[in-house]
């Protein structure tokens, strides 16, 4: 299983997704995809197995992810103070891959219906489905 984990700025919700998944010993690839420098390092530090920044490898490796997570932003064009690109939110959106999306009620994005948790305990839930998911898979 390849799990793919995209986040930008300073990666703090990468990172605390990465040691999340981490503890949670799951049999499967984290690869930490950050948009800037800072966030990839956030996410190795965390203890993500490979890592990599910018557009091209959010393309490539949303092409072969199980699972593609982090913030709902990694979905719209420009979120994330901009460090979003278009290409990069239609390969996530376009990816076959299931996503987990931490629904963050940031950057004009409103998701009706959900509860607006700090990250601190949405995180959590991410992993939860995530494990929900994979033994559904076996």
């Amino acid at each position: 299983m390849k799990i793919v984990i995209i986040d930008g700025q300073g990666g703090k919700i990468g990172g605390l997704l990465v040691s999340k998944l981490k503890e949670a010993g799951l049999a499967a690839g984290i690869f930490a995809i950050g948009s800037n420098s800072i966030a990839t390092a956030a996410m190795l530090k965390a203890g993500a197995d490979h890592g990599a920044t910018g557009e091209n490898p959010v393309v490539i490796n949303c092409r072969d992810a199980d699972f593609i997570v982090g913030p709902i932003g990694i979905i719209a064009a420009d979120a994330l103070l901009g460090e979003i690109t278009p290409a990069m939110a239609a390969a996530v959106s376009q990816s076959s891959a299931k996503k987990i999306l931490l629904p963050l009620n940031r950057c004009n994005h409103y998701i009706v219906g959900a509860q607006d948790l700090p990250v601190a305990q949405a995180v959590p839930l991410a992993v939860q489905k995530i494990e929900e998911l994979m033994a559904a898979k076996s």
